[in-house]
C-alpha cells in the first residue's frame, strides 16, 4: 500500500461511511419497487437492480453538488437534514426532466421515486446522525509526532484548531527541536524527550503513525539515523509543505522554498488536453450553460435597465480589464451590479456590504448572476470554467509585490469558478488573496480533468448558498 493511498484523504471511516451510503440509497430504491409492484404493477428483478444504481449514483452526485461529501462541513443536524432535502429535489429533477427523457425505458413511475426518495431522506438523515455521533472518524486516525517547535510547527497549531480540522489524525505532540524560534504553542502540547538518542524507540512505544517535519533549522539538528530507522518501519515521515497540503488543501506560501516546486510531484501539465480538448469542452459547457441561462440573463438585463438604466441611460453590461493567462490583460464582460459612479475615486476592494452596490447587482452579485457573461470569455478562449480568478491589473501589481510566488496563477487560464472559491470565503483584501492564493497554489499543481468536474460539481453549492459575490 503506497503511502498516498495510506495517508491520503480517503480514510477508512470514509470508505465506511460511503459503504453505508450507498447500501441505504440502494435499500431505499429496492423498498420502493417492492411497494411498487403490491399497489401498482410488476417491475423485473433487472429493471430494480438497474434503477438501484441509477438512483444510488444520481443521489450522491447531488450530494456532491450540494456540499455534503465535504469533510470540513460545519453543519447542525437542522442543517444536514435541509441539505439532504435539496440533495433528494434534485435528484428528482434530473432523473424526471433529464434522465428518464433521454431513456424512458429506465423510468418505473413518479410513485417509485417518490417513494424511493422519501425512504432515502429519513435513511440518510438518521445514518449521517449516527456516524457522527459516534465519530467513526476515530477507527482511522493516524497518530501523528511533530518534529519541531517554532514557528513552522506553530502553523499547524493555529490553523487547525477545529476538530473538523483533524478529522483525519490526533497530534500526539510537538518535539522542540535545537534552532526553533519562539511560537506560541501551548506547553502542554510540548513533548519533551532526548529526540537525538530515543526518537525511534519513542515512536514504536507511542505508536506513531507519521512524523512531520516542522523544524526552523534543520542542518545538523535532525537524527537521520532514526528517521531512516522509522521509514523503512512503515513509518510516514513527510515534510510539513506536504501535510499541510494534505490536510487543508491549500499550498503554504510562507512556507514554500524553491527547489520544494522544483522536485514537488504535480504541476505537470497534459498539454494536449490543456490545449486542444480543454478548449473544446469549455466551449460546450459554455454553449449548455447559455441554452439553459439564457431566461435568466434575460431577466437581469431587464431589472438593471429598469432600476437605474432608463432614467440615466447607464449601460447593464460592463467591461473591466483583468490579468489573464501568462500574465495578459483582457476584458471580461459581467452584469453591471455598481452604480456607474463607483471607481470615480480610483479602483479599490469590493466589501461584503459595499454601498457601491445596487439593489439588483446585491442579489446578482450574491448568487453569482452577474458572471453569466463571462461565458463570452469561455467562447473566445480568454477563460475557462475552472481556474484562478482573473484580478484586476492595479491589484496584481502590489499584490506580486507582497506575496510571494502570486504570478504562478497566471501559468494557467482563469476560470469562471475555482479551488478557492469552493475553499474559502467572500473576501475583500490582500490577506485574503493570499490566503486564495495557497488554494489557487493546490489547484495548479493537482489540476485533472475530475477535479476541474469535482469543481463544477460542487460550484452548485456555492450558487445555492449564496457564498459567491
Amino acid at each position: 500500500m503506497s503511502k498516498a493511498s495510506r495517508y491520503g484523504r480517503n480514510t477508512i471511516a470514509d470508505k465506511l461511511f460511503l459503504l453505508g451510503e450507498v447500501c441505504l440509497l440502494s435499500l431505499s430504491s429496492f423498498l420502493a419497487s417492492y411497494v411498487h409492484n403490491i399497489y401498482l404493477f410488476s417491475v423485473s428483478l433487472e429493471q430494480q437492480l438497474l434503477n438501484a444504481v441509477l438512483f444510488s449514483a444520481s443521489v450522491m452526485l447531488c450530494a456532491l453538488s450540494v456540499g455534503l461529501y465535504d469533510q470540513k462541513l460545519r453543519e447542525g443536524q437542522k442543517g444536514i437534514i435541509k441539505r439532504v432535502v435539496m440533495t433528494l429535489i434534485f435528484n428528482a429533477m434530473l432523473l424526471e426532466l433529464i434522465v428518464f427523457q433521454l431513456f424512458p425505458s429506465l423510468h418505473i413511475g413518479t410513485a417509485y421515486l417518490a417513494a424511493a426518495s422519501a425512504l432515502a431522506a429519513v435513511l440518510l438523515s438518521a445514518f449521517r446522525a449516527l456516524f457522527h455521533y459516534h465519530d467513526i472518524t476515530r477507527i482511522s486516525r493516524r497518530r501523528v509526532l511533530v518534529l519541531g517547535a517554532g514557528e513552522r510547527a506553530s502553523i499547524i497549531e493555529r490553523r487547525m484548531r477545529r476538530n473538523v480540522d483533524k478529522r483525519n489524525f490526533e497530534i500526539v505532540g510537538f518535539v522542540p527541536i535545537e534552532g526553533d524560534k519562539d511560537a506560541a504553542i501551548p506547553e502542554h502540547r510540548l513533548t519533551q524527550f532526548d529526540y537525538k538518542n530515543d526518537l525511534f524507540q519513542f515512536v514504536i512505544e507511542h505508536k506513531i503513525d507519521q512524523l512531520v517535519i516542522a523544524c526552523d533549522e534543520r542542518r545538523n539538528m535532525l537524527p537521520v539515523e532514526h528517521l531512516f530507522k522509522c521509514k523503512t518501519r512503515g513509518i510516514d515521515v513527510i515534510e510539513i509543505l506536504d501535510f499541510i497540503e494534505r490536510e487543508t488543501g491549500q499550498i503554504a506560501v510562507n512556507l514554500i522554498y524553491p527547489s520544494w516546486v522544483i522536485y514537488a510531484n504535480g504541476f505537470e501539465l497534459n498539454q494536449r488536453f490543456r490545449t486542444n480538448l480543454d478548449y473544446k469542452l469549455n466551449v460546450v459547457l459554455a454553449l449548455l450553460m447559455l441554452a439553459l441561462t439564457w431566461p435568466i440573463m434575460l431577466l437581469t438585463a431587464l431589472l438593471i435597465y429598469l432600476e437605474d438604466g432608463r432614467k440615466t441611460g447607464a449601460p447593464i453590461l460592463y467591461r473591466q480589464l483583468r490579468v489573464g493567462y501568462d500574465g495578459k490583460p483582457f476584458y471580461i464582460v459581467k452584469f453591471r451590479s455598481m452604480r456607474t459612479d463607483a471607481e470615480k475615486n480610483g479602483a479599490r476592494w469590493a466589501t461584503a456590504n459595499d454601498d457601491r452596490v445596487t439593489r439588483v447587482g446585491r442579489i446578482i452579485r450574491k448568487y453569482r448572476i452577474d458572471e453569466l457573461p463571462q461565458l463570452l470569455n469561455v467562447l473566445s478562449g480568454e477563460m475557462g470554467f475552472v481556474g484562478p480568478r482573473p484580478e484586476r491589473p492595479e491589484f496584481v501589481n502590489q499584490l506580486a509585490k507582497d506575496i510571494p510566488y502570486y504570478n504562478q496563477r497566471h501559468n494557467v487560464k482563469p476560470g469562471l469558478t475555482g479551488w478557492a472559491q469552493l475553499k474559502y470565503p467572500y473576501g475583500a483584501t490582500a490577506e485574503d488573496a493570499q490566503e486564495k492564493l495557497k488554494f489557487d497554489l493546490y489547484y495548479i499543481k493537482h489540476r485533472s480533468l475530475m477535479l476541474d468536474l469535482m469543481i463544477l460539481v460542487r460550484t452548485v453549492e456555492i450558487v445555492l448558498f449564496g457564498k459567491g459575490r
